[in-house]
């Protein structure tokens, strides 16, 4: 018999976890709809041709594709032009590449980003626009899993589309101030760029062409170093000169405004490039004219995000406390709808990665007691009478929102006090003959082994 396992990269959730991560998702959705912002869900699964082709050749390749089934399948593998040892084989990895859009007609969602735009197209005549939406759902990623990265996660999007302005970009900056600063960190970085600016670098080292060869690899630089992002940028086809004249990029320090005045300096025969600073200026500007709780908001022109569909401000969020790479990420997109018919609906959306917000927050011990959502108050159970009295006491204090159980069997003292322990609830009423009759409840703390008297207002009281 074989061991029992799950996929890699894919996890289980203890009660204990869910409690935690409930507490990020409730924190976050409490902030999204301070905002403004409206709920919506998608499926699971989208029509692959809906997704392939968004996300850049290293993001297609991350796509969980999803088999034809049946006779559907069994007519693709006939169809497909293929030797009979190579079609006996046909999960062989190479084979699926090559044959894929015959063989899978639907696919995993990558992100939640296409998803809404899909979404947006079909539904228009039923939204107002700008629309602001937010989604807390798993998308799912074929990818190496290792610290901080799964293959299933959740995300939390919001997105503003409709709308050009760049007080939308404003108003997602302080998102994720607020949210984060809710959650507790208490040292945490905006990185800002606009793909304008690396559209102008592109320009102005005279290979506009490979604006996406570019990004991707400078995308790279905290990762994998300098001199590999050279090799690599190299690999893609950057001469020695090229390579020389995107150097300085490298180099560029200082505050906000001087690395602004530097890259206004580089940029300055690039109209396109000139126009990414103005917008990123206009943000800051006004970012620091209100202000924030806890961020440390910079520009960092390296900054790529490594995705095709966005066009402008690029946003990605790392903790100064623990290294886990970007925690939240997001950026503006001007006619991401426009592939599926709805032409100049310009957007701009951010997304909280809740996994590594968790795995941070963890490190950090950053988890109150509250957020670990624990029966209160467990009440022993001693037989069909004394439970049929405490199950009136029980409602008592559900009203008033206090999570509270009864033992469910008359099992043994030593068995149910376990049960508290093992669940770690701090609180156990027992309920006899002279508690029934007196009114009062013998209530002990778990905790400290103390055990009084209350009335059922008393234990209320103390509980809320």
């Amino acid at each position: 018999m074989s061991k029992v396992s799950i996929p890699k990269g894919m996890r289980d959730f203890s009660p204990q976890v869910m409690a935690k991560r409930n507490y990020i998702f409730d924190t976050i959705r409490k902030s999204f709809q301070l905002y403004g912002f409206e709920q919506i869900e998608t499926p699971t699964m989208e029509n692959r041709e809906t997704l392939t082709g968004k996300y850049g050749d290293e993001g297609d390749s991350l796509i969980f594709n999803v088999l034809q089934r049946g006779d559907k399948l069994s007519k693709a593998l006939t169809n497909t032009e293929l030797k009979a040892a190579e079609r006996e084989n046909f999960e062989d990895v190479t084979f699926f590449n090559r044959n894929v859009s015959n063989l899978a007609d639907m696919a995993l969602r990558y992100d939640l980003t296409v998803p809404f735009a899909r979404y947006v197209v079909q539904h228009q005549n039923e939204i107002a626009f700008p629309f602001k939406r937010y989604q807390i759902q798993p998308v799912w990623r074929a990818d190496r899993p290792q610290k901080g990265r799964y293959r299933e996660f959740y995300q939390c999007d919001a997105d503003i589309i409709g709308s050009e302005s760049l007080l939308n970009e404003v108003e997602l900056v302080k998102l994720f101030d607020e949210v984060l600063s809710n959650l507790g960190l208490k040292s945490f970085s905006i990185k800002l760029n606009n793909r304008k600016i690396l559209s102008g670098i592109a320009e102005v080292i005279g290979r506009p062409e490979m604006i996406i060869p570019i990004t991707v690899a400078i995308d790279k630089l905290d990762k994998i170093g300098l001199e590999r992002v050279n090799e690599e940028l190299t690999q893609r086809g950057l001469t020695v000169e090229e390579l020389e004249k995107i150097q300085p990029l490298f180099k560029i320090e200082g505050s906000n405004d001087e690395k602004l005045a530097q890259l206004a300096e580089f940029l300055k025969d690039s109209e396109i490039g000139l126009k990414g600073i103005e917008e990123t200026q206009f943000i800051l500007h006004t970012i620091n004219s209100i202000g924030l709780n806890t961020a440390n908001l910079e520009v960092d022109v390296t900054l790529a995000r490594g995705l095709d569909y966005y066009t402008g401000a690029i946003f990605e969020v790392v903790s100064n406390e623990v290294k886990m790479g970007s925690i939240c990420g997001g950026g503006r997109y001007a006619d991401l709808t426009g592939i599926f018919g709805l032409k100049n609906m310009s957007g701009v959306g951010i997304s909280f990665g809740a996994d590594r917000i968790y795995d941070v927050m963890e490190e950090l011990n950053l988890f109150l007691e509250s957020s670990n959502a624990v029966t209160q108050v467990l009440f022993i159970n001693f037989g069909e009478k004394e439970s049929a009295y405490c199950m009136k006491v029980l409602q008592n204090l559900r009203a008033k929102g206090i999570r509270t159980e009864l033992y469910p069997d008359a099992a043994k003292m030593k068995k149910q006090m376990k049960y508290a322990n093992d669940k770690n609830i701090p609180f156990v009423v027992m309920v006899g003959e002279d508690e029934m009759n007196s009114g009062q409840l013998s209530l002990k703390n778990m905790e400290s082994g103390e055990q009084s008297k209350v009335s059922v207002e008393e234990l209320i009281d103390s509980m809320v």
